[in-house]
């Protein structure tokens, strides 16, 4: 099941143009679009009149036509115009979703429209700060999205399955110092890994020639995680004062339910060294990008196996912490969700 009042990553920025796009979210066909004026449009992907989908159409001006017969509908769903007759029944109307565009994402609201609040649209600057560079990618993962939010609080898998880029000593992670903190609508773990060995992508960064000193904060909440590490030469300590590290990178994690078996994922990878040095950018995100093919093979894997033997015990550990808070936010929120579903007279 999926919280359905939340704000949910839809797209990136740039992918909205006037040719419409289909994705589905929650299990719910939806289509995007942006109207010649530039305003960012969500409806349901289907013509009231025999439900062929609009995405298929085209956009004219700041209306969305379908291409079986050209039924036209404004950006809230409105059939504005229909080419064999004059009359427009008054139930033609799709849904129309609540959509943000903010820091380079395009945010949508798939719950209770009138709770949908523009305010509580996650900050992320880092996208446009002048002191970080970044780069965007989106990947389509199959498998159920509370395994990505597993995958992400919890790093302690970091050293085994990505020795070659951001692990360092598989030890280091599994005993590191941890933190979780749980809050109404987020959860927060922080991770210090003090005098340790610097993973191949730290050194082809900053050229660390001994141990470090690493620093790794989660910060999860329904839709999206938000990490950040950062490290300095050993001994020098990682502060909370995030440009003193020496190697400091931020991942934006869009984790964006597709179907119960499915998940879009969105990232990008942030970095405050050598920010005038778009060499650097690409070869941090090529890094990343390797560590998440990683996450994706085993994350589809445990979900095949899960599918294969449902029902089979599993146990946790204690660096599952941050991740069952993060499920049982999931849980309350749905809970309480389905608390408030109107009882059909």
């Amino acid at each position: 099941m999926f919280i359905r009042n939340c704000w949910y990553v839809a797209a990136w920025q740039e992918e909205l143009t006037s040719q419409p796009l289909a994705r589905t979210i929650l299990a719910e066909p939806i289509v995007l679009y942006r109207t010649a004026s530039g305003q960012v449009s969500a409806l349901e992907d289907r013509c009231v009149h025999r439900s062929l989908p609009l995405s298929m159409g085209r956009v004219c001006g700041e209306h969305l036509v379908c291409a079986y017969h050209g039924l036209s509908y404004d950006h809230a769903g409105r059939c504005v115009h229909i080419p064999a007759q004059d009359v427009i029944p008054k139930n033609a109307q799709i849904r129309r979703y609540p959509v943000v565009e903010k820091d380079n994402v395009i945010w949508i609201w798939m719950g209770d429209s009138t709770r949908a609040d523009e305010t509580s649209v996650p900050d992320y600057p880092w996208h446009s700060d002048p002191g970080w560079a970044h780069k965007k990618s989106y990947r389509h993962i199959a498998a159920y999205y509370e395994l990505i939010h597993d995958n992400l609080i919890d790093l302690s898998h970091v050293g085994w399955v990505h020795e070659k880029t951001i692990g360092g000593t598989p030890e280091a992670h599994s005993r590191a110092e941890v933190k979780v903190v749980r809050s109404e609508d987020q959860v927060s773990v922080r991770r210090w890994m003090r005098d340790s060995v610097p993973p191949p992508t730290y050194v082809k960064a900053v050229d660390f020639k001994g141990n470090i000193d690493r620093w790794m904060e989660i910060r999860f909440r329904p839709g999206l995680v938000s990490i950040y590490v950062g490290a300095n030469e050993a001994g020098k300590g990682v502060d909370e004062d995030h440009y003193r590290n020496t190697f400091g990178a931020r991942i934006f994690n869009g984790v964006t339910p597709e179907t119960e078996h499915s998940t879009h994922y969105f990232w990008t990878a942030a970095h405050n060294f050598k920010v005038d040095q778009p060499a650097a950018t690409e070869a941090l995100f090529k890094e990343v990008y390797a560590t998440f093919e990683e996450d994706k093979m085993v994350l589809e894997s445990q979900h095949s196996r899960m599918r294969d033997l449902p029902g089979a015990p599993t146990i946790d550990l204690i660096s599952d912490a941050g991740g069952n808070q993060a499920r049982r936010l999931v849980k309350e929120k749905i809970e309480e969700e389905l608390r408030h579903v109107p009882v059909p007279a």
